[in-house]
């Protein structure tokens, strides 16, 4: 994980509508940088749903939520209309960003060790200042955990 404190990387990925985000474009803003596996999977839907679910909180606290996995953009597309997502997710099929904020890794699922994206969450500063790491998420309450932070 990258460490508290540390300048936040800036990326340009794509969101799925034909725009590009960058992170330099929300500074001024607090941003919520969450990774995540897979688009609808059980668990990141949990966790998807559950910044849905707090949406307004996020934003009455100046705080932009993007979510970023490995899948592409058709792919982003479809999971945020299924469940009506207000946030960005960014398609980064090359892993660049995944790797370069350290959320490529191993992982363990039903006794098998493979390579994968974990789920690591970074809020970050008006300042694009590392503010917070969750190295460790639950899926489910990761937005009710996060929003302390801000």
């Amino acid at each position: 994980m990258l460490a508290e404190g540390t300048q936040a990387p800036d990326f340009t990925l794509p969101a799925g509508n034909g725009e590009q985000v960058s992170l330099s474009q929300f500074r001024g803003r607090k941003v919520v940088l969450y990774f995540y596996p897979k688009d609808d999977t059980p668990g990141c839907t949990k966790e998807a749903c559950s910044f849905r679910d707090n949406h307004q909180d996020f934003l009455d606290r100046g705080a932009v939520v993007i979510g970023i996995s490995a899948d592409g953009e058709d792919s982003h597309r479809k999971f945020k209309e299924k469940y009506e997502l207000p946030f960005y997710l960014l398609a980064d099929p090359e892993k660049t960003v995944i790797q370069q904020y350290e959320a490529w890794g191993e992982k363990k699922m039903y006794g098998k060790i493979f390579p994968g994206t974990m789920r690591v969450t970074y809020v970050i500063d008006e300042n694009g200042t590392i503010a917070k790491t969750f190295p460790k998420v639950k899926a489910a309450e990761h937005a009710a955990e996060v929003l302390p932070h801000l």
